[in-house]
Order: C-alpha cells, then sequence, then structure tokens
C-alpha cells in the first residue's frame, strides 16, 4: 500500500470530521501532519497539492481533497 499522510488544520471542523473517523475505526497508519504548527507541511502541501485547501490526504504522491471523499476512500481501504 502507498504512503498516506493526511494534512490537516487546527481549526477545521471537515479535518476533526475525518480525523474522528480515523479515531473511531481505529486507523492509526496514517500519517498525520498540521499545517498550523509544521511550516515545511504547509509549504508542501502548497507545492504538490496546488493549494492549501485542508483536509488533504495524500496517497502516495497524490492528492485527494474533500472530508467526503477522504473518508470513503480510508472507508474502502483501510475499514
Amino acid at each position: 500500500m502507498e504512503k498516506l499522510t493526511l494534512y490537516v488544520g487546527t481549526v477545521c471542523p471537515f479535518c476533526k470530521k475525518v480525523e474522528s473517523f480515523m479515531a473511531d475505526n481505529g486507523i492509526d497508519s496514517v500519517e498525520i501532519k498540521n499545517i498550523d504548527k509544521d511550516k515545511e507541511a504547509r509549504e508542501y502541501l502548497i507545492e504538490k497539492g496546488g493549494k492549501k485547501q485542508v483536509p488533504c490526504l495524500f496517497i502516495g504522491e497524490e492528492p485527494l481533497y474533500e472530508s467526503l471523499d477522504i473518508i470513503k476512500y480510508l472507508k474502502e481501504n483501510l475499514v
């Protein structure tokens, strides 16, 4: 399986929705990076994803945006 990295923001309700889904389903194999606390993570997200939008799940090098799409991906591949 490709490496999964979730980029989140501190006060983003959509990020909290994805993080809660992961916690409720015992998903701990996804690395979480907070762009409000990690400047390098923010720069990577903007450079590779093309925008500062969170939540963003990188599946390998491919960004996936929108909390419901991320949850759907996690359900289909990790639950």
